[in-house]
């Protein structure tokens, strides 16, 4: 009876494991996509300040780090961001959560563009 018990806390604690590194994960993806966003509306011009400031500063407010941010090598428009969200201390040994993404204009002549 304690050996089935044991084996059901085990599995319990598994399954909060996976739950919370998935819960990490889609909070990295989330904060790059923000992150991204704003640093590419800064780089057009249509906000002020800094691009990987604000990319930085989004990411933070998302409770995430900026692991970098970059322009883009074929249009400095473009802005190329990744972000970490640290796991909890009982699942630091798997490493951050990363999130990767870009942003940047709309591609000319894209639906909605009033061309």
């Amino acid at each position: 009876m304690i050996g089935v018990i044991a084996v059901i806390g085990v599995l319990l604690a598994a399954v909060c494991l996976l739950g919370h590194v998935a819960l990490c994960t889609h909070r990295a993806a989330t904060a790059a996509d923000l992150a991204a966003l704003a640093a590419a509306d800064t780089a057009r011009g249509l906000r002020p300040g800094v691009a990987c400031e604000e990319a930085e500063r989004t990411a933070r407010e998302n409770r995430a780090r900026l692991v970098s941010c970059a322009p883009a090598p074929e249009d400095p428009e473009i802005m190329d961001v990744r972000v970490a969200v640290d796991l909890a201390v009982g699942a630091r040994l798997l490493g951050p959560a990363y999130g990767v993404a870009r942003a940047g204009p709309p591609p000319s002549g894209s639906a909605g563009s009033g061309s």
